[in-house]
């Protein structure tokens, strides 16, 4: 075992040991900072050398099932990395990986990390123009992607590798594509080329968007394998757990829950794939597999609560939702239902879970928690940038360098830069803290607006109209007024059962001057469906571009008095 491995195991364990007694875990935790570190040769390798406990657990929708152990886990990926060795796949070279949630998809990451090529995880959903613009920017040398994506390339140019999984792609002159499952026969012993610098570059993410084009996130062989302790942490992940993570590949959240954390934590890494979410199948695979942890976005948390909850007969002992906030009526619902609280956590990209509700904290509604393990957190003041508001941007304190934060954006100085002038990381969230040091989440500084010179935060202004049974989903933006220069407008999907039209409007404009004060009231209404992106996330930037050009299916508050 290496000094790194055993530096790493310590933090791991600590952690562990005081996984619900947050001040202590929180005064004493010490980021491992080893010099060399590579994740799959020094941890993954070293606890599933013989062991034979389920590592990777995938139901398809058919019933069908995968199970691979840690062992066959790290037997595979030295196959499949000796294989990608012979097609020219070598340190530092880029590889864009466009897998769903399959076996190969972990193969692939833990073969990559060996052979210190850094990948560029990129969801199925993808079309031609997203690829384009990831293989310029990315400087993508090969490519591994599922057989039925492969003309999705053929509109995109370069001299890359071209490797196709889980189908009959020719291994001809005439496509360029081989086999991945000839990897297979590859010799089983790995040697690396070489040490692995704890940091050299590991993944490059693309953000997803919701505001401008997509960002590329640099992150190393330590900031999101060691940063993930952190979030190991809040999930409360213990070994011989189970754990469900509800997320697309090729997003950041898929890396944190299903890939570092519960490895973290040598805990089964359970999927069930579906191509229309169900909540009953879900509940009752949950039942079956003995899911003990479960993480899922808001989105699929609030399509659960459309469902009887008490369907699932074993609860998990933890739950945690992450993406955005989620609300306190949904937290509710789970909570009565299921006798488990929701613990909300919030990161980014960029780094790991910044802030979190973790196991044994005192839970405030409506709260985040407090800053994770490893973490410094600010709010700066939004005139003078200083640190110590009372409301501010969420900052990370670089002095003490969290590891879970990424190196920078990649090829793009200034804005990193930008994102860490002061000494600060600046998340571009904005956020308030209490008397207790709990901090509660307002909204993305571009998204929080004024009304009446009122600030107002749209998540409490979403998280009201949930409230709601006639409500899914909703998101708040600016509408232009003349007299206020703006108001509150939501555009709302409603629950099974109600009907869009002026007779649900007035009830949900009734509901929102019952729970708002009145210069926070919803003044405008559209039922309407959200526009996300592929990660799922509410692109309020589309939103706002069409409540200023107006709309004739919009409903307004004084029509109703």
């Amino acid at each position: 075992m290496t000094t790194a491995t055993e530096s790493f195991r310590r933090a791991r364990d600590f952690l562990l040991e005081h996984r619900e007694n947050y001040t202590t875990a929180y005064e004493r935790f010490e980021w491992p900072r080893p010099e060399y570190f590579n994740w799959a040769l020094d941890w993954f390798d070293v606890i599933a050398d013989g062991n034979d406990r389920t590592a990777l657990h995938i139901v398809e929708e058919d019933g069908s099932e995968t199970r691979l152990t840690f062992a066959e886990l790290a037997e595979r990926s030295d196959r499949i990395a000796n294989w990608l060795r012979g097609r020219g796949v070598g340190a530092e070279d880029r590889i864009l990986v466009m897998l769903g949630n399959q076996a190969e998809l972990w193969e692939t990451a833990l073969a990559a990390m060996k052979l210190r090529a850094v990948v560029i995880p990129a969801t199925p959903l993808l079309g031609p123009a997203d690829l384009r613009d990831r293989v310029e920017r990315g400087r993508v040398r090969h490519v591994l992607v599922r057989a039925e994506d492969t003309a999705k390339f053929d509109e995109v140019p370069g001299d890359y590798t071209r490797i196709a999984v889980g189908g009959a792609a020719p291994e001809t002159t005439g496509t360029g594509w081989q086999r991945y499952e000839n990897g297979y026969d590859a010799p089983a012993g790995f040697t690396p080329d070489g040490p692995t610098r704890a940091d050299d570059p590991l993944m490059l993410y693309f953000t997803s968007g919701t505001t401008a084009r997509p960002k590329l996130v640099e992150h190393t062989h330590t900031s999101y394998p060691v940063g993930h302790l952190a979030t190991l942490y809040w999930i409360g992940l213990q070994p011989g757990d189970v754990h469900l993570n509800i997320s697309s590949p090729g997003w950041a959240k898929h890396a944190w829950s299903n890939l570092f954390a519960p490895w973290n934590a040598e805990a089964t890494v359970f999927i069930h794939n579906y191509t229309r979410f169900d909540p009953a199948r879900l509940m009752a695979e949950m039942d079956r597999a003995g899911v003990t942890t479960f993480c899922a976005p808001p989105t699929v948390w609030r399509m659960l609560i459309q469902a009887d909850l008490t369907q699932l007969r074993t609860p998990p002992r933890e739950a945690v939702a992450a993406g955005e906030p989620l609300n306190p009526e949904v937290i509710e619902q789970v909570r009565r239902a299921w006798g488990v609280t929701v613990r909300d956590g919030f990161g980014q990209t960029e780094t790991a879970v910044q802030i979190a509700n973790s196991p044994g904290q005192e839970l405030k509604t409506g709260s985040m928690g407090r800053p994770s393990p490893g973490y410094r957190v600010e709010l700066l003041d939004p005139v003078s940038g200083a640190p110590g508001a009372a409301e501010g941007e969420i900052a990370l304190d670089l002095s003490a360098r969290p590891v879970g934060v990424m190196t920078g954006y990649h090829g793009d100085a200034d804005r990193t830069a930008e994102a860490m002038a002061g000494g600060y990381y600046r998340t571009g969230d904005i956020g308030a803290r209490d008397e207790d040091g709990y901090l509660t989440y307002v909204g993305r500084a571009d998204d929080v607006f004024k009304a009446s010179d009122y600030k107002i935060s749209p998540f409490e202004l979403e998280s009201a109209l949930l409230e709601h049974e006639a409500v899914a989903e909703a998101a708040v933006v600016p509408a232009p007024d003349d007299l206020r220069l703006a108001v509150p407008k939501a555009y709302v999907v409603l629950a099974e059962g109600w009907e869009p039209g002026p007779g649900t409007a007035k009830i949900l404009f009734e509901h929102s001057r019952e729970v708002l004060a009145p210069y926070k009231r919803v003044r405008r209404l559209e039922f309407a469906p959200l526009p996300k992106t592929v990660s799922g996330k509410i692109r309020r930037i589309e939103l706002r571009e069409a409540t200023a050009a107006g709309s004739a299916d919009e409903y307004r508050e004084e029509d109703f008095r």
